[in-house]
């Protein structure tokens, strides 16, 4: 088991906190008078719930040491750390892979302060530009200790 895990390598998962599932919740409840209420035909309402419990589910950036799976509500794609050029930040504290390209790809559920995580799982490939992490933190297997101790 621990030799799988070491071939497998760091792995992050970015995604929207399952709390929101409250939200919908809530959401569910408040339309449903509407929903069932005496206008007929409203029953489509619950739709916007379940749109939204989709979209929790589905939307997350997975890092590892290949490189970034990207999943959006409708879509999928996979950035290897070799076609990426650099990571540009929007204004609002966003994350975006600029490809070799040029081409920009957000990275949905990934903020600033997850780029020493970033870096940590691409092994160093990301450089992080907080200064949190020493070249010790970056290595392969730095953070791994071996089970007779």
């Amino acid at each position: 088991m621990a030799e799988k895990q070491q071939d497998e390598g760091r792995k992050a998962v970015f995604r929207i906190p399952r709390t929101s599932f409250m939200a919908i919740a809530l959401l569910t409840i408040c339309v449903t008078p509407i929903a069932l209420g005496e206008i007929p035909y409203l029953e489509w309402l619950y739709l916007f719930p379940i749109a939204l419990a989709v979209f929790v589910v589905r939307t997350r950036t997975v890092a590892t040491r290949d490189g970034l799976a990207i999943r959006t509500m409708f879509g999928k794609r996979d950035v290897p750390w070799s076609a990426l050029k650099g990571l540009a930040i929007t204004k609002k504290a966003r994350v975006q892979a600029v490809l070799k390209d040029d081409t920009k790809v957000p990275l949905p559920t990934v903020r600033t302060r997850h780029l020493p995580v970033l870096s940590l799982v691409s092994d160093g490939l990301v450089a992080d530009p907080s200064g949190q992490l020493s070249a010790e933190d970056i290595q392969p297997g730095a953070s791994e200790t071996s089970a007779g101790e």
